[in-house]
């Protein structure tokens, strides 16, 4: 099984409950060489009836990942890494963001959670859209966001909007949204950026991962190498969710290895 899950939130996401020590604990137990952490760091999310507002204490987390990086350093490697929820009219509070913390982390995501203000997770989102209206608005998203913020390492969940598309959902089509997709493919490889492979995709019952396995065969057609792993679990139970598929998924798409980060350089690890 693949040994390491770079996607991981605890209870400073607003999202989760889990404390860090627990995460810890059921990733030793799994046997998994390393974790890394990417707590939630949203600005500017809409008001929700969770009352979820996705802010970090980047002081405390820091503190405590520093603590359990040398308790747990025998058993279990941990990293410390953000998944920063990106929108286009933000790009100067993030770079601000990343002057003052950025050196801290080991790892950045850029993630889409928000599109024209409001959450695909919002079933509103799609009274407002049709499926495939709003999931190429989400990919032209996508686009802004990475020249918006491009102080990161990978781009999280790529068709994270298809989790919540409202059933009977429709099947997806690489060639509805290839003129955008290849935009955003080309920006990573250009970039030196990797694509992450996110199994929450099926843990919310799709068929496949995010991202889609014809996005993952295209960016390696591409020449597309850099991939990231993660279960983007918020409970001990869902760390390295179905990651024996997620293996088969890898290398049926041509992939022989996947990246992992320390002090945000790449390490290349084989899948085989």
């Amino acid at each position: 099984m693949l040994k390491i899950d770079t996607h991981l939130h605890s209870f400073f996401s607003s999202d989760s409950e889990a404390s860090m020590e627990d995460m810890i604990r059921q990733g030793i137990r799994l046997g998994l060489k390393s974790l890394c952490f990417t707590e939630h760091f949203d600005l500017d999310y809409p008001e929700n009836e969770e009352n979820l507002d996705f802010l970090l204490n980047f002081d405390s987390y820091y503190t405590s990942s520093l603590r359990l990086r040398e308790k747990y350093a025998s058993q279990i490697e941990i990293l410390h890494g953000i998944e920063v929820g990106v929108q286009p009219h933000l790009k100067t509070e993030l770079l601000n963001f990343y002057v003052r913390y950025g050196g801290r982390f080991d790892y950045i995501i850029n993630s889409c959670h928000i599109v024209r203000g409001e959450d695909p997770y919002e079933p509103s989102f799609f009274h407002k859209y049709s499926a495939e209206e709003g999931i190429r608005l989400y990919f032209e998203t996508i686009l802004k966001n990475l020249e918006t913020f491009p102080y990161f390492q990978s781009a999280g969940h790529l068709d994270y909007i298809c989790r919540y598309l409202p059933k009977p959902r429709p099947a997806f089509s690489y060639s509805l949204y290839g003129e955008v997709l290849d935009e955003i493919l080309h920006f990573l490889i250009r970039h030196d950026k990797s694509l992450e492979v996110n199994t929450a995709g099926l843990k919310c019952g799709l068929p496949w991962p995010n991202p889609h396995m014809d996005i993952l065969i295209r960016y390696r057609q591409m020449g597309g190498k850099l991939i990231t792993i993660g279960s983007d679990a918020h409970r001990p139970e869902d760390i390295a969710f179905d990651f024996e598929r997620l293996e088969k998924v890898l290398t049926q798409a041509g992939f022989s290895s996947y990246t992992m980060y320390r002090a945000q350089q790449p390490i290349q690890i084989p899948i085989l």
